[in-house]
């Protein structure tokens, strides 16, 4: 299947008594690349959710985050030894200064550490139980990519359909031209020698060299079998990654439009060159977006 590396997938779970939310976001990315963020609790198990995100993506960066909310249940306790550690603080700061000594009860009770709830190492969990909320998110993830993916691959075919059809109307205009240049070459040594026979064997072979050079049969026959390359690529069901392939290929097509475009000496093939060429662009973005 055709995958977007551009996605976003998002799952909640329970670890132990915690309600975990994960969310999983892609873009392009020449390889596999990973920014996780997790709460401390679970900083150790970050290679167990690096391993699970890779059994879903072959390429692309992929950022993950972890949300903790505190299950219903986990207790609300107040600090007394820190809250009467604040108290005796701010009455010495002021005296010292001499501040008004009166202390409001909602603010000490809004300083760091005061109220305190369960941790996480208190509800329990496993790293299976993370991994689980993981794989669902990287599932819902996947499905979005591959959505994507399909809407691009069939944008692709459109694409290469123009192209096909140029490179048809390249392979009709190709001996016609030389044709016409036999016959301006024919014209020309003609008016260049006044009259004045000319070696019928040379004027062949002459003849002969300017059509090697302007032959393009050998460029658009290895253009087609790239084209029939890259289709093949595009429709494998396989379920591997394809991107790099597909780029591949895409170098050689454009490789082949370029020696095709060098050789044309003639206006309307040039024309269908730089035709084919803007659309090889086109696709060469759309891509670098595909796993």
């Amino acid at each position: 299947m055709i995958n977007s590396m551009t996605g976003f997938g998002s799952a909640e779970g329970t670890v132990g008594q915690a309600l975990v939310t994960v969310e999983v976001r892609t873009v392009n990315h020449r390889f596999f690349n990973s920014s996780i963020k997790l709460p401390s609790a679970f900083s150790a198990w970050e290679g167990d959710v690096r391993e699970a995100l890779r059994r879903h993506i072959a390429r692309g960066h992929v950022s993950l985050s972890a949300r903790i909310e505190r299950a219903e249940e986990s207790p609300i306790q107040i600090d007394e030894a820190r809250f009467a550690a604040y108290v005796a603080q701010l009455k010495e700061l002021g005296e010292r200064h001499g501040l008004a000594s009166e202390l409001d009860l909602a603010t000490v009770l809004r300083l760091p550490g005061v109220v305190v709830t369960g941790t996480v190492d208190e509800a329990g969990g496993t790293p299976a139980e993370l991994v689980a909320v993981v794989d669902a998110a990287a599932q819902a993830l996947t499905q979005m990519r591959r959505e994507e993916g399909g809407r691009l691959a069939q944008s692709i075919r459109e694409r290469l359909d123009v192209i096909e059809y140029a490179l048809e109307r390249l392979a009709e205009r190709s001996p016609l031209r030389l044709a016409e240049q036999k016959t301006r070459l024919e014209r020309a040594v003609a008016e260049l020698a006044g009259g004045v026979a000319v070696d019928p064997q040379r004027l062949a072979q002459e003849i002969a060299i300017m059509a090697d050079r302007l032959d393009v049969a050998e460029e658009l026959d290895r253009f087609q079998s790239h084209l029939r390359s890259f289709r093949d690529t595009l429709d494998d069901e396989g379920g591997d990654a394809v991107g790099k392939r597909l780029s591949f290929v895409l170098q050689e097509m454009l490789r082949e439009a370029n020696t095709t475009g060098s050789k044309a000496n003639d206006a309307a093939m040039l024309a269908e060159v730089v035709s084919i060429k803007e659309e090889l662009e086109r696709i060469r973005e759309q891509v670098e977006n595909l796993e």
